[in-house]
């Protein structure tokens, strides 16, 4: 079968069935059968996912990470490969990050088997990168202190940068993701007599207005920052004060003081609420993933692995405003994360991630798996 074949149908059929975060079970036995059908070793550390593992020709260890989940998103292509599961579909491309990880994985083998594999290598098929955080699960369960693992490597698709473009950069090159959650508990009336009340209706609009000029009163403007109002409800009748009131959303900033600033003005908007309008409010963050940093020292060698590759590379000034649990991966070793462009209005992949019409041309697989051998082929200088 040729490198084009393996990637379409490995590909189309993991877009055929997706599975959400930590309910990957079908696709880690396929990535298992995948794996025993190489004879490699492998091992499943915990609930979901599955770690291989190939010995070369020098006491160097490189790893290699996809993510292997799916998204609670509608698949809207009309496409012979569209998803089987209802409300669930490959929205954010980890069925083509699983897959050139595959092919690369092939690859590997069969320069191990002709014994000219020429460091020892770990395949990471990691679960959860959605909403769980499965890097931070696999670094937790110890499976990887095996490994004296010196570099690791990631890739994400880009729909916004076109086929045959690179984005990357050195230090931040995705935000990080914290989640806040205001609770605001009023006391309920009567509307007859509302004065008797303590309206978190009242409480939540001057919440709902502090929040939305934080970026704009309280942040360095030449960053990139994101405070999101993502959901809030009020109330419990038609005719009664209400009395119980809640507003979500996310905070994605890249830079450390300005999360912090973002968390202290929400404090404090959650204190003045209680002074203004005696209803009680509580303001909680739900930490998520930390920035993705890639290691400058590692920037030559990615630079180089991606000129072997033939794509056009374009350096990123700032770097995107979205979370990807690829971060924890540096608490084990230097590691680097590029994105490879998807982007073909000829085609009409146009489409952003986490959209229901996400789709992409199999071919920058091949690209992918390309990029990685080269990285193998170097490895760090030293």
């Amino acid at each position: 079968m040729s490198e084009l074949n393996f990637v379409k149908e490995t590909r189309r059929y993991l877009h055929q069935h997706p599975e959400l975060s930590m309910q990957e079970f079908e696709t880690t036995t396929y990535i298992e059968n995948f794996l025993k059908s190489l004879e490699i070793p492998y091992e499943r550390p915990i609930t979901t996912g599955i770690i291989g593992y190939l010995e070369g020709n020098s006491n160097r260890t490189i790893a290699y990470r996809a993510d292997i989940d799916a998204l609670p998103i509608h698949e809207e292509n009309e496409v012979p490969y569209k998803s089987k599961n209802d409300n669930v579909m490959h929205a954010c491309g980890h069925d083509g990050h699983t897959t050139a990880l595959m092919l690369f994985t092939k690859r590997c083998k069969a320069l191990y088997d002709k014994g000219e594999l020429p460091h020892n290598v770990v395949f990471i098929f990691q679960p959860s990168e959605e909403t769980e955080a499965g890097a931070n699960q696999l670094i937790k369960s110890k499976v990887f202190d095996q490994f004296q693992i010196e570099e690791i490597y990631g890739v994400h698709i880009m729909p916004f940068e076109d086929l045959g473009t690179v984005a990357f950069k050195n230090d931040e090159i995705t935000a990080s993701a914290t989640e806040y959650r205001f609770y605001l508990n009023g006391l309920s009336s009567h509307v007859a007599s509302k004065e008797e009340g303590k309206a978190a209706s009242e409480a939540l609009m001057h919440v709902l207005s502090q929040v939305s000029q934080i970026q704009q009163f309280h942040l360095n403007g030449l960053n990139r920052n994101i405070v999101h109002i993502g959901q809030f409800n009020v109330g419990e009748a038609i005719n009664t004060v209400p009395q119980n009131g809640y507003l979500e959303g996310t905070i994605r900033t890249y830079d450390v003081q300005d999360l912090e600033t973002v968390k202290q003005q929400m404090i404090k908007i959650a204190q003045s609420v209680e002074l203004l309008f005696d209803v009680e409010c509580r303001v909680d963050f739900a930490e998520g993933y930390p920035p993705t940093t890639n290691d400058s020292t590692l920037y030559e060698n990615v630079k180089s692995a991606l000129n072997t590759t033939g794509v056009e590379l374009h350096e990123l000034e700032k770097p995107y405003l979205f979370g990807e649990d690829f971060s924890f991966y540096g608490q084990l070793a230097p590691s680097y994360f590029v994105f490879f462009g998807t982007k073909n209005i000829e085609k009409d992949f146009v489409y952003g991630l986490h959209t229901n019409k996400l789709n992409f041309d199999e071919e920058v697989l091949i690209l992918v798996a390309d990029y990685y051998m080269a990285l193998l082929n170097q490895g760090r200088d030293k």
